[in-house]
């Protein structure tokens, strides 16, 4: 079984910040890409920032400058900081991670998900 917890979500005034993480655990291994996605209301979900395993990253062009990705990869964790928060960053944040897991096939596992609501 693998397992992606995340915690670090909540409710923040605008203009404040939040930090991610996102925790894998179980039979997971040679994790590749990690990433954060997320959701609003009646939207698709979407893409946030992406870090590789080389440590490259690339990011949606409304987060730039203001959300950094980092990971750990000792500790399978991946982290989204996000500075200078806007309304219109409220959704549901998903972590993904690209990895080998128990069935020894190459597979996209993804989190739960974690609330973050930005108050104007």
């Amino acid at each position: 079984q693998v397992q992606l917890v995340e915690s670090g979500g909540g409710l923040v005034q605008a203009g404040g910040s939040l930090r991610l993480s996102c925790a894998a655990s179980g039979s997971i291994f040679s994790i590749g890409a990690m990433g954060w996605y997320r959701q609003a209301p009646g939207k698709q979900r979407d893409l946030v920032a992406r870090v590789m395993r080389s440590g490259g990253t690339n990011y949606a062009d409304s987060v730039k400058g203001r959300f950094t990705i980092s990971r750990d990869n000792a500790k399978n964790t991946v982290y989204l900081q996000m500075n200078n928060l806007k309304p219109e960053d409220t959704a549901v944040y998903y972590c993904t991670m690209s990895a080998f897991g128990p069935a020894l096939k190459l597979d996209d596992y993804w989190g739960q998900g974690t609330q973050v609501t930005v108050s104007s």
